[in-house]
């Protein structure tokens, strides 16, 4: 079996879709809901519950989750309610699912299908990703290799966590102008740059499919490029992890 569910739990929308994972595709027309509002543990699982229901893949199931996970134990959940914290969500989310599951960051299974399939294919050295959407994710790589939970989205910036600033989230609440959230964004980046010196930025999340806009606006040194998976990747990511965990593939 190669076909895995993938599930992408973000600040505004939860998308699900089954993945071929040896090739990195999704197989069936993915379906997005809205996230529950308040975004509680158990709200999230009705979602998961739903999207499960919708497929017809009965093997395990890969879940993102935009905060710190710890061997499936969440730590942050900036992005969602505060009563995820220390919620063990490979036993939780397994019983909404109702089959074995695996929870990693969201942004970095984006980066790990990146590496894979997308922008990071055939690039060592240093490689960050970022998704910018309602917060800033990011996932970090040396030599292919996945430093997890790097959270690069909250360093400071302005007296503010940086995604306040300069995520999607925050052009559409200030109306900003593409112009404007560039140089935010440049700003943002230059900072990375200064303390990481990637040789390589991908910009993921939903504003991957409106790249024209802004990227050539920014100054890096390093080249900086949108995520060929676009918004698809944490979804690839997510159904590739949970076939590793479990041997798939």
């Amino acid at each position: 079996m190669t076909d895995v569910l993938g599930i992408d739990i973000g600040g505004t929308g939860i998308k699900a879709a089954p993945v071929e994972i040896t090739a990195g595709k999704l197989t069936a027309e993915r379906i997005k809901l809205p996230t529950p509002h308040p975004p509680t543990p158990d709200a999230v699982a009705e979602v998961i519950t739903t999207l499960v229901g919708k497929f017809s893949a009965t093997g395990p199931v890969g879940i993102t989750f935009p905060g710190v996970v710890a061997r499936g134990v969440i730590r942050t959940a900036h992005n969602l309610d505060p009563a995820w914290v220390e919620v063990n969500a490979t036993e939780f989310l397994g019983k909404a699912a109702g089959r074995p599951v695996t929870v990693v960051n969201d942004a970095d299974a984006a980066g790990i299908a990146e590496m894979r399939f997308g922008a990071g294919h055939g690039h060592d050295g240093t490689v960050l990703l970022l998704t910018f959407g309602t917060g800033i994710g990011s996932a970090l790589f040396y030599d292919g290799v996945l430093i997890p939970n790097t959270e690069f989205g909250h360093i400071e910036m302005h007296g503010e966590d940086a995604e306040k600033r300069a995520s999607e989230h925050a052009r559409e609440l200030g109306d900003l102008s593409w112009g404007k959230w560039a140089g935010r964004v440049d700003s943002y980046l230059d900072k990375l740059e200064a303390l990481l010196s990637p040789d390589l930025i991908i910009i993921g999340g939903g504003i991957s499919k409106k790249s024209d806009k802004f990227l050539p606006r920014l100054s890096l040194k390093a080249p900086v490029v949108p995520a060929a998976l676009l918004n698809d990747a944490g979804i690839v990511g997510a159904a590739m992890t949970a076939a590793e965990s479990t041997k798939l593939g």
